[in-house]
């Protein structure tokens, strides 16, 4: 509360005492709030090992209470991306979800596995259930279906939600389903065999299952193998072959594969000792935790309209480090949906949390950041600053519109050395980045052609003629000019509109 000032006055030196002792007391949100602090430097002097310290306290706890499977998915919605039409991954509709259930019903496979598989990783609007995924996966086994069978293994081996560990059940149904070759069933059976569950133990043949999930991308022969080299598992240790196969593992995500690699960055197995990539790998598995549900209570928050309440969650998750929480809390004060605070506060809470998410690699945020400085949003009007920002997204994580941007502050000389060639260079290479600047960056290039001649214009005899004195193409040039090319638009799309069959 003193962090955010909802209730109390902001203050920050009583906020990192609170979060000191909390983490003191073993509070996972406290360890997270105050190595995210000392990660970023924010309110505190940047300190690398006393972040990965606390981090790798926190990541503990994530990692104890995960299954092999890797725990619940958790999604993370970007708001701004959303309201943009460029998210993905969100939750799903009813109606989309409610078709499915009716095609599963109707003995569509495809649709039951589909179903099964939302139900047991939980996720996109729909419920962690694992006796409706048993349900589904069950109906397509009786189709001879791989991945059913495979899942329906793993529902079995592990049990849960009144389920009970049948491992004689989970060996039939995954020797089913590695028999048609599919690698969820392999790592299944190389487990089974590692283990020695209902089969006699063979490390031999475990290593054989598990290379061979492994070689079709399946994660946790990938992560298995990774174990496997790390401890000298029936092979001879290997640091790096184990850094390896769990790098690969981490690809998809997998909560044991990011703790182990920075487990092996933080003491230098296998790889050069890094605190910065242990401390990444740690904090990637922190927010991993169940804690992270909090993103999709938000996030419904939001699509029922209630704005403050999502507000709320968002900038406490925020404190923990959650650049989406970030990111999303910013978007919610930058769009005007949250009206508890004054106009100059709000913009720069914005501006604040803007910088966070930027911080962490979020480029439409380091766009914001350009154009705060840019309009002069919770501060001072800056175009140097602003083109930095914009400099950044554009050549480190190629952001299209960075780069437009450069290429308009380059054409006016805002904060750059006006060099319309390099205005040009910015709009084509903005073009490359992303399809969707085609036609700004049409419009923008037509508009540079017209200067660039106007100039030549001027340099001319003719100019004293129509630019001498008070002329008013001269003081509106530029409103002319954009006149006419819209103009010339409309009457590109009049002659390109679909024409009456006048047969009919």
């Amino acid at each position: 509360m003193y962090a955010t000032g909802f209730g109390l006055p902001v203050s920050q030196a009583k906020a990192l005492v609170h979060y000191t002792m909390g983490a003191l007391g073993d509070s996972t949100f406290a360890q997270m709030a105050l190595a995210y602090r000392y990660w970023s430097g924010a309110t505190v002097p940047s300190s690398c090992p006393k972040a990965l310290d606390l981090y790798m306290k926190a990541a503990a706890k994530v990692v104890n209470s995960v299954s092999l499977s890797g725990g619940p998915a958790i999604q993370r919605v970007r708001l701004l991306d959303e309201a943009e039409g460029a998210g993905t991954g969100g939750a799903l509709d009813t109606d989309l979800i409610e078709y499915y259930q009716l095609l599963a019903e109707k003995g569509d496979v495809q649709a039951q596995v589909g179903l099964g598989q939302l139900h047991f990783q939980g996720g996109r609007g729909v419920t962690l259930d694992i006796n409706k995924a048993l349900h589904y996966f069950q109906q397509a086994a009786k189709a001879g279906n791989a991945v059913a069978n495979a899942f329906l293994g793993k529902i079995y081996l592990e049990g849960g939600d009144g389920i009970k560990p049948d491992n004689e059940t989970a060996l039939r149904y995954f020797r089913k389903a590695a028999e048609l070759n599919n690698p969820v069933g392999q790592a299944g059976l190389g487990l089974m065999y590692l283990q020695g569950r209902v089969v006699p133990k063979d490390v031999s043949t475990a290593f054989k299952y598990f290379t061979l999930a492994a070689n079709q991308g399946w994660v946790e022969g990938q992560l298995h193998l990774g174990f496997m080299y790390f401890g000298g598992i029936g092979v001879r240790r290997d640091f790096k072959q184990a850094n390896k196969y769990f790098s690969l593992a981490s690809q998809s995500g997998h909560v044991l594969a990011l703790y182990h690699l920075g487990q092996m960055h933080a003491q230098g197995l296998g790889v050069l000792r890094s605190c910065t990539s242990a401390v990444e790998f740690f904090k990637n598995v922190c927010e991993r935790g169940k804690w992270g549900e909090r993103l999709m209570l938000a996030h419904s928050a939001w699509r029922a309209r209630r704005a403050l309440n999502a507000f709320v969650q968002y900038t406490s998750m925020a404190e923990a480090g959650y650049e989406v929480a970030q990111s999303n809390a910013a978007y919610l004060l930058d769009s005007g949906e949250v009206t508890l605070f004054n106009e100059s506060e709000r913009w720069s809470r914005a501006l604040q949390l803007w910088g966070r998410a930027a911080s962490q690699g979020y480029s439409p945020a380091r766009v914001k950041l350009g154009d705060y400085h840019y309009y002069g949003l919770g501060t001072p009007v800056d175009y140097e600053t602003s083109a930095y920002h914009y400099r950044i997204a554009s050549e480190q994580q190629l952001n299209a519109q960075a780069t437009f941007n450069l290429g308009y502050m380059h054409e006016l000389g805002l904060g750059l050395a006006k060099d319309w060639h390099l205005a040009k260079r910015c709009y084509d290479l903005a073009i490359s980045m992303s399809p969707d600047a085609r036609l700004p960056v049409a419009l923008a290039l037509a508009k540079l052609n017209v200067m660039i001649t106007l100039s030549k214009f001027r340099d001319s005899p003719m100019a004293m003629i129509f630019l001498g004195g008070e002329s008013l193409l001269l003081s509106n040039w530029d409103l002319y000019v954009m006149s006419f090319l819209l103009g010339a638009l409309g009457i590109v799309i009049y002659f390109r509109r679909p024409r009456p069959d006048l047969d009919d």
